[in-house]
């Protein structure tokens, strides 16, 4: 596998809870856990990524414009993360916030996937993608598995 796969496989997950999530109805009891696996798979994969793609196509002039990009984008997901991260999941402004959550995920997700993958594909090698790829997938499971711990 090389690092776009990789990816992408974290980017379907997270397009699935975030379905889930705005489905969801505040009866059913579901919301926090949903929440939290889809808050917990943001930060992992945003970690691993920004670690083992984003810094790398950093380094290239060419990658420069499209990271600073994508590292911003994620900075607006986590602030979204934390304004959903209340006690409540019952209100209807909590459910907006999660749609413009979701709305936002997928808007980043779409960019990468159509966008910034082709730009960092000009720049890394065949054995950096491949490289970068296992260190991903290492630093996603770290992470994941850390962030779990943590609640």
């Amino acid at each position: 596998m090389n690092i776009f796969e990789c990816l992408r496989e974290s980017h379907e997950l997270q397009r699935s809870l975030c379905s889930r999530l705005v489905r969801s109805k505040p009866e059913q009891g579901l919301r926090q856990d949903i929440f939290i696996a889809l808050r917990t798979e943001l930060a992992a994969h945003a970690a691993a990524e920004e670690r083992y793609l984003y810094v790398p196509i950093l380094m290239d002039d060419a990658g420069l414009v499209v990271s600073r990009h994508a590292l911003s984008e994620h900075h607006e997901i986590d602030e979204l993360c934390e304004a959903l991260s209340v006690r409540d999941k019952t209100s209807t402004a909590w459910l907006e916030k999660a749609k413009k959550l979701s709305h936002e995920v997928r808007h980043h997700l779409k960019e990468e996937e159509q966008g910034f993958f082709q730009q960092a594909g000009k720049i890394l090698s065949e054995t950096q993608k491949k490289t970068l790829a296992t260190k991903y997938q290492r630093e996603l499971a770290r992470m994941r598995k850390s962030l779990a711990s943590a609640g």
